[in-house]
Order: C-alpha cells, then structure tokens, then sequence
C-alpha cells in the first residue's frame, strides 16, 4: 500500500475522508442530488442572487462583449472597463475611497495580510478566523499571536505584551466579522478602540456579512458605525453577490500599495469579465431591492426558532449561519446522509475545519427559502438526529467567550513567559505537546496530523 493510500484510509477510519457531491442545475432553495431533489440548506447564496435573471443574463453579455477570460494579470493587460467599474461601485458601496478587486477571498487575505505585515512585525488573529487569514499569517512570516475566539480581554493582553519593541515594527489586528462555522460577530468596536489605543491597524474580512448585515447591506463594519474606522475591508463577490471574486476597500493610499506590494494580485490572472459583471449585477439589485436582506433575516429567524423548536441548542437571533455542533465526525457525517435521504442536504463540517470534537452541520438560511421549507428541514433534521440516537437537546452550543476576571499582577493562563516563535502553530512546539495557540484553536492539517499520531 502507497504512502497516498495509508493516509487515505486513515482518514476514512477517523471519519475524515471527504468527497465531491455532484449538484445539478444552479444554486436555488432546491437541488438535485444523485438526480434526487433536495432542499439546500448548506450554500452561501445568501441572498438566492446566483441563479437570478439579471446576474444571469450580465455574466452572459459581458461574455460576448468582453470575452470569458481577462487573459493577464492586473497589472499586465487584465484591467478592464468592467473591472474599473465594479470596484468604483464597490467603494460607493462601502463608503471607502477605494477598492481593488482579487480573484478570490483567499488571494485577498493572503496578499493583503502578507503586504501590511512580514519578518519582525506582529499580527493578532482569532482563533476562529478562516483558514485564508491562518494561511495570510503563515505566509506573511510576521509573528502570530492567537487570541481566543472574540475575547477583548485575552487581545488587549496580547497587544501590551508583543510587538513594537524596537519601534519600528508593524501591528495588524485580523479578524472575521462573522465567523462562518459559528455564525457570531466579532467585537468590532472593542477591536478598534484597542487598535488606536496601540497603534495597529484592523483588517476586517466581511465575506460572511456582506449583503447580509448593516444598513442596506453594507456589512458588520457599516451595522457598528465603524465606516472610515477599519484600515482595509475585504468583501467577496462569490456568497451574498451571488458571483466569484474578492475585493478589497481602503483608503486610495493603501490600495496603490497593495496594487504594488499585493503578489495575489500582482502574480494571478484577473477575475473574468462574465463574474465581474455577475456581481455588478447582483450589487445593483442588492442596493435596488434591500427588502432582500431583511427577508434574509426574517428566514434566519423562522429556521433557527424551527430548530429550537425540535430541540437544538440554538440561540432565537437573526444569524444566518446556523451550526448544529454534534461533537464526533461519525456522527455528523451519519447525520448529514441520513437528512440527505430524507430530502435535506446540510454538509458535515469536520476538522481542519473547526477544532477536533465539534463537527457540525452548517446550516444557513437563504432569501430564497420559504417558510415552509425551512420548518419542514428543521423536522427533518431532528427526525434525522433522533433516528440515529442523537438528541438533539444534549448537542453543543456553538462558540461563545467566556472570558474569567483575572489578577492583573500575575499573567493569564493562556501565555508562558518565554517568547514565542515566529509562524502560527510552531511545529516546534508539537513536539514538546505544546501549542501557543488556545487548546480550543481550529486544527490546522500539520497540528490535525501531529494529534493523532500523538494519540
């Protein structure tokens, strides 16, 4: 048996093992599955944009127009018309000076992250935070320091004791706006007041919030009147906009360096005309018909009450992002096919993804369902769960800090006293059994793999 092989069954033993579902037709409250149609209650179409008419027939005229491809990098011959455009109607949007479209949310966060911070400088990261910022914070080769998950506390700490010792290092605050496994806001104006207070910028990536909070739409940055306030706003094209695509909303400064510092963006073909314009569209309707977020929102309403209802530790709020944490990847991915069978198809969320003993379904709610549909699938789901054992009353909650009053003589729990090492998860460090990060930090594939062996 190859190398490949042995990981591979490996994985299938811990209940890791992933594969691709074939989905026909565009991605509406309903799809077909295997040729059977089910209800979907696991795409980030927020908003149902994706399959609209408008965006439909955009992506398709700016095809003939413009072509399928831009055919070079940005700053090579890949600007065009189009692109100019959407990212003026973006920054409109955003009430910023500017904006700078990437390929996608992970070229964003790994370009912007890299170019505002590198060698000798200090990042500060959620430990909740998507794996493109992880990745960003790698990547960049600055110092990473993980503070737990929305707790002020715990970055206020962390920002007194590191960085800035020769006065010239660079400190940069990366955080989600909506976390997009638990489906909660960050402390955005705790984050900010605390960036002022010692010099470093925030970035805020508002992928999961876009089209979906604040007023008209604008995002979590918008809702927290914090417009103007936050260094650089990473948004995507490709969940609420219904397309594919990132960009980014700064100052004009910054975005003429990220344009020359950026190397996602310097080294990659620009986004293709037809998506672009798809999302110039879907903008469009989103700022000619608001009434759609606030349907978003009465959905989320309707679909977590249902599950509620049926015994699911879910909290009564208008998040759209709603997790069932079940605990054991068996268990979810039993409880995804068996709600799949039944006509409701909820992924399983499993490590690397979220941290070890919290698979989950990721459940989210579009305009597009119907009441109805989102009362029927809270049935299913629980009808589901029961039939495999899982009650639903004993699941997790989701994520939430906790943060505990603490001496401010002696340091917290969660930091030793030696200095820390560069890179996020120091690999070093697994092999002594310690992790700089929280112990409830999401896995990584390097700390996923050292774990298990371990055991």
């Amino acid at each position: 048996m190859s190398e490949i092989a042995e990981r591979l069954e490996e994985l299938e033993q811990l209940g890791l093992a992933r594969r691709l579902r074939l989905v026909s037709g565009p991605q509406g409250p309903t799809v077909l599955i295997d040729g059977r149609p089910v209800l979907l209650l696991c795409s980030n179409n927020y908003l149902g944009l994706a399959d609209h008419p408008r965006v439909r027939e955009a992506a398709a005229e700016a095809a003939m127009r413009w072509g399928v491809g831009a055919g070079a990098s940005r700053l090579v011959s890949g600007t065009m018309t189009i692109h100019r455009r959407l990212e003026e109607r973006l920054a409109e949007f955003e009430g910023s000076e500017a904006c700078v479209l990437f390929g996608s949310g992970y070229l964003a966060n790994i370009g912007v992250i890299g170019a505002l911070a590198g060698s000798g400088d200090t990042i500060f990261s959620d430990e909740l935070n998507h794996a493109s910022i992880i990745d960003g914070c790698r990547v960049s080769r600055a110092q990473a320091i993980v503070y737990r998950h929305r707790d002020v506390e715990h970055l206020e700490w962390s920002l007194a004791r590191h960085g800035g010792r020769r006065g010239t290092e660079r400190k940069l605050i990366v955080t989600d706006s909506v976390f997009s496994m638990d489906g909660n806001l960050a402390p955005l104006e705790e984050i900010v007041e605390l960036a002022g207070m010692h010099g470093a910028r925030v970035l805020v990536d508002e992928a999961h919030a876009t089209g979906n909070l604040g007023p008209g739409g604008r995002g979590a940055v918008a809702q927290a009147g914090l417009e103007g306030e936050v260094d650089v706003v990473i948004g995507t094209l490709g969940k609420a906009l219904g397309s594919y695509g990132a960009y980014v909303c700064a100052s004009a400064e910054m975005v003429r360096y990220l344009i020359n510092t950026a190397r996602p963006l310097i080294f990659s073909t620009a986004p293709p005309p037809p998506a672009v314009a798809g999302a110039l569209a879907a903008l469009a309707l989103l700022q000619e018909r608001p009434h759609r977020v606030q349907r978003l929102r009465t959905n989320a309403r309707v679909l977590r009450r249902a599950l509620a209802a049926e015994g699911f530790p879910v909290s009564e709020q208008e998040m759209h992002i709603v997790p069932l944490v079940v605990g054991d990847e068996r268990d979810a991915v039993n409880l995804c096919q068996e709600a799949l069978e039944r006509g409701v198809f909820a992924q399983a969320i499993r490590p690397p993804t979220v941290p070890a003993g919290t698979s989950r379904l990721r459940v989210t709610a579009m305009a597009s369902h119907t009441a109805s549909d989102l009362r029927m699938a809270a049935s299913i789901l629980g009808q589901a769960a029961r039939r495999l054992g899982l009650e639903p009353a004993a699941m997790l909650a989701p994520a939430e800090p906790k943060p505990e009053p603490r001496p401010q003589s002696a340091p917290p729990a969660w930091e030793s006293e030696r200095e820390e090492p560069e890179g996020l998860y120091a690999e070093e460090l697994l092999d002594e059994g310690e992790l700089r990060a929280p112990p409830s930090a999401p896995f990584d594939l390097e700390r996923d793999d050292a774990i298990t062996r371990a055991a």
